[in-house]
């Protein structure tokens, strides 16, 4: 016999109205398009955890991003650009956080269809971390941030990318590091960075958009924006949730109490939730598409596979 409910009294949230499962969904996205070696994530059971020696105020911030810095040779990689493996770069870079900087995310997977990326500051918090300083609330943006590659092989990025990375900040003089990440691999990447960077000594927070992907590796501390992939700084062209988005990062540096804290974002990306459904979700796309999407997936590959074999060439 079904018993009787009431759920429409209460008015839950629609099931469907919840973070998007990213390695559930690009799993069976890649296994439709007809790869089927499945991706295995990285994945551990404990986190390291550095709390903080001195007062925020006192801080000196590193930036680590996963953006690329636009290059005018590589095609098109503004608002709207579809996915640009030749914009992709495969060692660890830096810039002067004094200056400007044009980066692009052209070149990983983010939600291209409900999302313009038009606005760098829902990627790069460059700017908003600068306010922070001006105001008293950090000690100091690190004279550089650095750029992380998107690297599958989780070997390189922990033997190679979080050394390279870790040397620069402690060039730096950095006490913690505010690493914002992009698409689902950007996500395991800043990951595995952020627990090797813990385990050095630097505290950490991961700004990111793919909950599952980070929780799966396991960081010390995460602040979950519920948004489509490429904005976990903050909504575009919106100065107050860019602000209000680094201010609960922040506060997260200083108040976890242990590895592992997650704290989600209140902010909701719009009063629907169908982007949600749409994110490389292999039943939404249409039977014609997917020759199309099959042909542009492995030119992608094999142009990032050949840009990668000579990146790390011997000169």
């Amino acid at each position: 016999m079904t018993q009787p409910t009431d759920e429409a009294a209460v008015e839950f949230a629609d099931d469907h109205d919840a973070p998007i499962g990213y390695m559930q969904r690009t799993r069976g996205w890649y296994l439709g398009l007809g790869y089927d070696n499945p991706y295995r994530w990285a994945h551990y059971t404990d986190a390291p955890f550095q709390p903080l020696t001195k007062p925020l105020a006192e801080c000196s911030v590193a930036l680590i991003t996963t953006a690329a810095p636009f290059q005018a040779d590589k095609g098109d990689q503004g608002p709207g650009a579809a996915y640009n493996a030749r914009a992709k770069f495969y060692a660890v870079y830096s810039g002067d956080t004094a200056q400007d900087h044009d980066l692009r995310v052209s070149h990983v997977a983010i939600d291209r269809k409900h999302t313009h990326m038009q606005d760098s500051g829902s990627w790069f918090p460059l700017p908003a971390l600068r306010a922070a300083a001006a105001a008293g609330r950090i000690g100091q943006v690190s004279q550089r941030f650095h750029g992380a590659p998107t690297n599958r092989s989780q070997r390189h990025t922990i033997d190679v990318d979080g050394p390279e990375l870790l040397k620069r900040c402690r060039e730096d003089g950095a006490d913690v590091a505010v690493l914002v990440a992009n698409c689902p691999v950007c996500h395991q990447t800043l990951s595995l960075v952020a627990r090797y960077l813990e385990a050095q000594g630097i505290a950490t927070v991961l700004m990111g958009c793919a909950k599952d992907i980070v929780e799966h590796v396991g960081v010390p501390r995460l602040l979950f924006s519920d948004f489509p992939l490429g904005n976990a700084a903050g909504k575009p062209h919106d100065a107050r949730s860019q602000a209000e988005t680094l201010a609960l990062a922040l506060r997260l540096l200083e108040s976890a109490p242990a590895a592992r804290t997650t704290v989600q974002s209140p902010q909701r990306w719009s009063e629907s939730f169908d982007w949600k459904l749409d994110y490389a979700n292999i039943d939404r796309a249409l039977p014609e598409e997917l020759s199309r999407l099959r042909a542009e997936a492995e030119q992608a590959r094999i142009t990032a596979k050949a840009l990668r074999e000579s990146s790390l060439s011997p000169p």
